[in-house]
């Protein structure tokens, strides 16, 4: 297997940017290994996910970690409300299909993401396999302080996302990754994103209504919470969990929202057991 990231996509006329754990996806592979697409969260991009990515990619997956519209590598403008990156998902998924000739895909979502997918699970019962939902809620209500400051493209948004993003460990400079500061690394890569990007976003959050969407999947799910997120904390995941028909729950004691961060080792854990 070659062992670079040079993996193109494009979804409509514009390219996409995509993150595959080292592993160059192609038919052959995916035909053995399923397709995992992961979609970050608000403001962030398909980085987010290197620590998963690469351990799926050589443990019998194919992942695909995407940028939306806008964010990363990803062009055109970002989208204004989940309904329309739920569209744009589905398209990428035409796309995924079609290049790798799959028929199904497995779906991986971190808070906005979580939502992204739930939607595109909701409506696409033959294409979306298995559902993974981290930090999610049934209502992302945005405070005002954190969505005036990302309207003004101000660094008090990253610096709000990222302390409210981490539990208590990551505060104390404790990383699974020796060397590296994690609150740091949020807000540089939160500092990343276009002027427009994060507001755009956690209007978006602001605005979804989950309805019944949780009770229109038919996939297996598993819904990941941090025990110290306080962005979407594990009461508010409650009525949407609730309303699945078949959802396993995986609680992480001491994390935050930024759990895949904060415990990659945990996540990889219930990723294997949930996309197998």
């Amino acid at each position: 297997m070659a062992v670079t990231e040079s993996f193109s996509l494009e979804v409509g006329s514009h390219s996409v940017g995509v993150a595959t754990g080292g592993v160059v996806p192609s038919a052959a592979l995916a035909a053995d290994a399923p397709v995992v697409m992961l979609v970050h969260g608000a403001g962030m991009n398909r980085t987010v996910w290197q620590l998963q990515t690469r351990w799926l990619a050589h443990h019998g997956f194919t992942p695909l970690a995407v940028d939306l519209p806008g964010h990363g590598l990803s062009d055109g403008e970002p989208l204004s409300s989940v309904s329309e990156m739920a569209a744009w998902l589905g398209e990428a998924i035409t796309a995924v299909s079609e290049r790798l000739e799959c028929e199904q895909v497995r779906l991986v979502g971190h808070s906005m993401g979580s939502l992204i997918c739930t939607e595109v699970a909701a409506a696409d019962h033959d294409r979306v396999a298995r559902l993974v939902l981290l930090g999610t809620a049934a209502a992302m209500p945005v405070h005002p302080a954190l969505l005036g400051a990302a309207e003004r493209n101000e660094l008090l948004a990253p610096e709000l996302m990222t302390s409210w993003g981490h539990g208590s460990r990551a505060h104390i400079a404790t990383n699974p990754t020796p060397g590296l500061w994690m609150l740091g690394g949020g807000i540089a890569l939160l500092e990343r994103a276009d002027n427009g990007v994060i507001h755009a976003d956690l209007s978006a959050c602001a605005a979804y209504g989950a309805g019944d969407v949780a009770a229109r999947v038919r996939c297996p799910v598993t819904v990941i919470v941090g025990s110290e997120d306080k962005m979407t904390p594990p009461r508010a995941a409650g009525p949407l969990i609730a309303d699945f028909d078949n959802a396993d729950v995986v609680h992480l004691a001491g994390a935050g929202h930024m759990m895949m961060n904060e415990d990659p080792a945990a996540v990889r854990t219930a990723l294997a057991a949930a996309l197998a």
